[in-house]
């Protein structure tokens, strides 16, 4: 009997196994056959709305063609004006966590970003990585269709693209200006290109930054800065495929008790002349305290960039003999 037990048992639970293997195997087939047709009708017929809008017919250009890879035809986080460097490099490593919020009637949008700036080498060189972590939107049917955009409802959420940038200090404390060299480049992480957020392709931009500082003991520190460089991205023009621009900025600082405040106009010049001109103006205020800083900005849109953004950012900082000491 003790035999024929273990014999049945030895025989039950690999019958059972399989049994169970089995109907999770038919399951796993079934959900993702589901799945399949689903996207298929969403393909093929969902998107009637955009063909007969747009008038694509068969045989026409795929829809990523229709798209225009400028930033008067994308999101506010799609191609943005670099923040304008100022001739040097902070004294320590900054972790920065920014919320904004882009004011459009036609294309309200809010993001989370992140910032890490970390110097080395007597800071004389720097890495700074930054992007928008997460990214909400919510655009009319207009500029959907201005935009070519194959979100219909207009509303959804995103995640941005990923910056990665080394400073140079060039020349600092002499008699000629303080002057900084940039070089960045754009990844191809942003995701949303049907809905018109990002470009899905990379891209890259180099600088110099000029700055003088004049101090009054009394009245505070007053920084005129300057910047020139280039801007390239890639579109979908099968012709062009990439965009060439002038970069620019000019403003100054005013810096007492541990307070900045800045203005200055920026922007850059692309040659397609499809609304690849963006320039704003950038207002700027920051308080330092200690270990940590509390930072607002106002982007004021001018040209080709359509958006009234506010910022908020909180700073940590970290003195580099004591992060490595």
């Amino acid at each position: 009997m003790r035999c024929l037990s273990e014999l049945s048992d030895g025989f039950f639970i690999p019958l059972l196994f399989k049994s169970f293997f089995m109907k999770f195997q038919f399951m796993f087939i079934l959900f993702f056959f589901t799945i399949y047709v689903s996207s298929g009708q969403i393909a093929n017929g969902d998107f009637d709305w955009w063909n007969n809008i747009h008038g694509w017919e068969p045989g026409d250009p795929g829809w990523r063609n229709w798209m225009k890879i400028t930033p008067g035809y994308l999101g506010p986080n799609a191609l943005p004006v670099p923040e304008v460097k100022k001739g040097i490099i902070g004294k320590g490593t900054e972790m920065e966590i920014t919320f904004s919020n882009h004011f459009n009637t036609e294309d309200p949008t809010q993001d989370l970003s992140a910032r890490f700036l970390i110097p080395f080498a007597n800071n004389r060189i720097a890495i700074e990585m930054y992007g928008v972590v997460f990214e909400h939107f919510a655009f009319s049917k207009e500029i959907r269709d201005e935009r070519y955009a194959r979100d219909r409802d207009g509303k959804g959420n995103a995640v941005g693209d990923f910056y990665f940038s080394t400073l140079i200090q060039v020349i600092k404390d002499r008699k000629f200006p303080n002057t900084l060299f940039r070089f960045a480049t754009k990844t191809a992480s942003g995701n949303q290109l049907e809905a018109a957020r990002y470009t899905d392709s990379p891209g890259y931009f180099t600088d110099l930054s000029f700055s003088r500082e004049f101090n009054q003991k009394v009245s505070g520190t007053i920084r005129p800065f300057a910047m020139i460089g280039f801007y390239c991205w890639q579109t979908n023009d099968e012709l062009n495929l990439q965009n060439d621009a002038f970069l620019y900025g000019l403003g100054i600082d005013y810096l007492k008790n541990n307070w900045l405040f800045s203005a200055s106009c920026s922007g850059y010049s692309g040659y397609k002349d499809e609304h690849d001109k963006p320039m704003q103006l950038n207002f700027d205020m920051r308080k330092d305290l200690g270990k940590t800083a509390l930072r607002f900005r106002y982007n004021y849109g001018l040209r080709d960039w359509k958006y009234k953004t506010i910022r908020i950012s909180f700073i940590w900082k970290w003195e580099r003999n004591e992060e490595f000491n």
